[in-house]
């Protein structure tokens, strides 16, 4: 089914970024996704002053898509950006930052199953998993059914297949902290976690619930 222009939740993504900062997610999206279109890429070239007054400049006049990812560092242009999604009724998601209107999980892999985020919140957000394990317990097959749009949920998942589940637990938080991009000195004033530490625990957390899932599923 085809979108109309600004459908909410449709897969049409309008996407800003400064100095390259969300090519890693960027390269995610386009790997892992499915059913979801880059429609425009802006990519805002510093270096910038400290503050902007008139932040107009660095913005299209026009962007139309169905959702904004927004990878932008700089306040000011993160809170223009937000202004202008709220004039335009289009959601905008900035995980890690804060602006007022926006979407902002701590992380890419913090986002909730929220309405209006069509085919992007069905498949990028909080990892949900599916695995079987054999008679020894070890994860014989593993998949992704939502996860970090940086790709680190899969491409981590393929590391622990084989792996005893207990072991698998604490080496998959591991292996996705690797190949997090998240600032390691972002902390959590409420938890005290890092962004990085949470990225870990998220996915620990997911491959637990897949396991018990499993074991209940073969329950007779």
């Amino acid at each position: 089914m085809s979108q109309s222009p600004h459908q909410p939740g449709g897969g049409r993504l309008i996407i800003f970024q400064e100095n390259g900062a969300g090519q890693q997610k960027i390269a995610g999206i386009e790997k892992y996704g499915q059913g979801i279109v880059i429609t425009a890429l802006y990519d805002l070239a510093g270096p910038f002053p400290e503050f902007i007054d008139e932040p107009e400049p660095y913005f299209p006049r026009e962007f139309d898509g169905d959702l904004v990812l927004s990878f932008l560092r700089h306040p000011d242009l993160l809170a223009h950006l937000a202004r202008l999604c709220l004039e335009r009724g289009l959601p905008l998601i900035a995980s890690g930052k804060k602006a007022p209107g926006a979407l902002t999980p701590f992380t890419c892999c913090g986002l909730g199953r929220l309405p209006g985020l069509g085919a992007y919140g069905e498949q990028f957000g909080f990892p949900e998993l599916a695995l079987t394990l054999d008679e020894e317990n070890r994860i014989s097959s593993a998949s992704v059914l939502r996860g970090a749009s940086c790709g680190a949920t899969w491409e981590a998942l393929a590391r622990i297949i084989g792996l005893p589940l207990a072991e698998a637990l604490v080496s998959y938080a591991r292996e996705v902290q690797y190949l997090c991009q998240a600032d390691p000195s972002a902390f959590d004033p409420v938890s005290g976690k890092s962004a990085v530490h949470y990225a870990g625990h998220a996915h620990a957390a997911a491959l637990k619930k897949a396991a018990a899932e499993w074991e209940q599923s073969t329950r007779p």
